[in-house]
């Protein structure tokens, strides 16, 4: 199994940026998709992005298209979340997923699919 550590969270300006890092240890880090979830105060946990195994794919949700970029380096075991034009909306805690049984992104937004979940990082963007 993979275990999953998040980093990289703290309180931005509406407008600014911030980079998450999801570390990785424990078993083969390319064999898995890893998506990050985000998860804010009295709502459900919502999808974020998703990457495929050798990076070359990815997908995001509607409302971070184009402001956030997933990326990985898998000789360094990270999978990052550049996160641009931050918005009070944004405000949430992070977490970042593994499943190395989907063969596609298709299903990567369903939080189900995923069996291993880092402890997240909070993203507070004041107004």
């Amino acid at each position: 199994q993979v275990q999953l550590v998040e980093s990289g969270g703290g309180l931005v300006q509406a407008g600014g940026s911030l980079r998450l890092s999801c570390a990785a240890s424990g078993h083969t880090f390319s064999n898995y998709i890893i998506a990050w979830f985000r998860q804010a105060p009295g709502k459900e946990r919502e999808f974020a992005a998703a990457i495929s195994r050798d990076g070359s794919s990815t997908t995001y949700t509607f409302s971070v298209k184009g402001r956030f970029t997933i990326s990985r380096d898998n000789a360094k075991n990270t999978v990052y979340l550049q996160m641009n034009s931050l918005k009070p909306e944004d405000t949430a805690v992070y977490y970042c997923a593994g499943d190395r049984t989907m063969a596609t992104l298709t299903r990567s937004p369903d939080a189900d699919k995923y069996d291993y979940w880092g402890q997240g990082t909070q993203v507070t963007v004041s107004s």
